[in-house]
């Protein structure tokens, strides 16, 4: 049987090739007034739509009091991208939000339903100025993925290059600054309608998401992590991992053209059997990777799940998709690792003082009971190889997001606040624990020698800075 990818022909796109260059400043400053105006009137209309959805979600709260996750779960969806974005903000930090609300939240999918390839085609128009023609031989109008803000679709470059383009929506940008615009009088209203839920350093979260979302749409900052990422495996010598290339002449702000990468999940046992003798070293040397970035690359991939890890045809491991990336502070990177440690150790006092160490207390040192906190620990991962690992990996985060809840419980009894960037790297360490239950059950992820979760290079982040 062939190993070999299957390679689809797309038809080619043909735009304008033999236009004339001549007269094509005034065309363009025409152009760049049509698009100033027609932004201006999106964020208008952007105006007029969260005015309606707020009138509706007003009637539905004097209808339903009090308020229910599930009714600001729908008046998100139905805000859009934005808001999308900050439903996925809420699920993902349970240090920040009730409970119940991070739940619900599970539910925000970033998945939509497809634009058609002619606005696509314009935007692309748009970013490059030229014919399309003139940067790709051929552009597939199928798109692989379409989420609130990106559409990604598989091409062929001119000089022969298999591609993916990832493609910011019309409009975007518009909708996005102007919904940043309200948010500040949106969580106001969410604070009157909501008296009794206790939002913690409101401003600060406000500002965290600002910040998130205006990266996520400068695709400049995801080819910059991605560059950074490859400066990492080049000073670590590391040629068993890879991220995808960045075609610079072909991409944006509001385009991406990255590599294409063939290969397999690696939650797919069998399919992995096919380019490797050794599933689990193989998902052990990307988590040694994983590990090692902690420790000498300026962040971590934030969002490594089974659809950006990738076993590919050559036998190298594939890193993509690096939209979303963690940040540590030197003294909670050091802390960190600590915890990795005894958690590898399963010493959960340990544990309960680098937690501490991590500056992640609202108390003083003394006023912590460790010996108390080193309980809640043990009995909290002590259950944990109980969870599903294939359900939790199929897309189902309930039990994995509930371990994070169970973690912040603990926290909250023993007054412990976690930066969210450490829920994002416990996440991750989450996920790595299930792929490996999939792939070898028997194995004890932590015991395993072959894990390296210190670097065995001297541990200085500043190395790469």
């Amino acid at each position: 049987m062939s190993t070999q990818p299957k390679r689809v022909a797309y038809p080619v796109i043909h735009r304008d090739s033999n236009a004339k260059t001549e007269g094509a400043e005034p065309r363009d400053a025409l152009h760049m007034m049509k698009g100033f105006l027609k932004g201006g009137m999106r964020s208008v209309v952007r105006v007029g739509q969260t005015t309606s959805a707020l009138a509706w979600a007003g009637l539905r709260y004097t209808r339903d009091r009090p308020p229910t996750p599930q009714l600001v779960r729908e008046t998100f969806e139905r805000l859009g991208a934005t808001y999308i974005k900050l439903g996925q903000f809420i699920a993902s930090s349970p240090s920040i939000f009730p409970r119940e609300y991070v739940e619900e939240f599970q539910q925000c999918l970033d998945q939509t339903a497809p634009v058609p390839f002619r606005d696509i085609e314009a935007v692309l128009l748009v970013e490059f100025k030229r014919p399309l023609s003139e940067l790709f031989a051929f552009i597939d109008p199928k798109p692989l993925a379409s989420a609130s803000i990106a559409q990604v679709h598989a091409a062929k470059l001119t000089t022969g290059e298999d591609v993916v383009i990832k493609v910011q929506k019309a409009g975007v940008e518009e909708v996005l600054h102007t919904d940043l615009g309200v948010i500040h009088a949106a969580s106001r209203l969410l604070e009157f309608a909501m008296p009794h839920i206790k939002f913690a350093e409101l401003s600060g979260i406000i500002e965290e998401i600002k910040t998130r979302m205006l990266k996520e749409v400068d695709f400049v900052e995801e080819a910059d992590n991605i560059a950074e990422f490859q400066k990492f495996l080049e000073f670590t010598q590391n040629k068993e991992v890879v991220a995808p290339k960045v075609y610079a002449h072909a991409s944006t702000r509001r385009v991406l053209t990255m590599q294409r990468f063939y290969g397999v999940s690696m939650t797919d046992l069998e399919a992995m059997r096919q380019y490797t003798q050794d599933p689990a070293q193989t998902l052990i040397t990307a988590m040694n990777t994983w590990f090692a970035s902690l420790m000498l690359s300026k962040n971590f991939h934030a969002d490594l799940h089974a659809g950006n890890l990738m076993l590919l045809t050559d036998g190298r491991i594939g890193f993509i998709d690096f939209g979303i990336v963690g940040y540590l502070k030197p003294e909670v990177w050091q802390a960190s690792i600590a915890f990795m440690e005894a958690m590898q150790a399963q010493d959960y006092q340990a544990m309960a003082n680098a937690m501490i160490k991590m500056g992640m207390t609202h108390q003083q040192y003394k006023t912590v009971d460790i010996k108390v906190l080193a309980q809640d620990l043990e009995k909290l991962f002590g259950g944990l190889m109980n969870a599903d690992p294939q359900q939790l990996l199929s897309g189902n985060m309930a039990e994995m997001n509930g371990v994070m809840l169970d973690m912040v419980g603990i926290g909250g009894r023993h007054g412990i606040h976690f930066p969210r960037d450490f829920a994002l790297l416990m996440k991750q360490m989450l996920y790595f624990d299930r792929f490996m239950r999939i792939l070898t059950p028997q194995m004890d992820i932590f015991a395993d020698e072959r894990l390296k979760l210190i670097n065995p290079i001297e541990p200085a982040s500043q190395l790469l800075h």
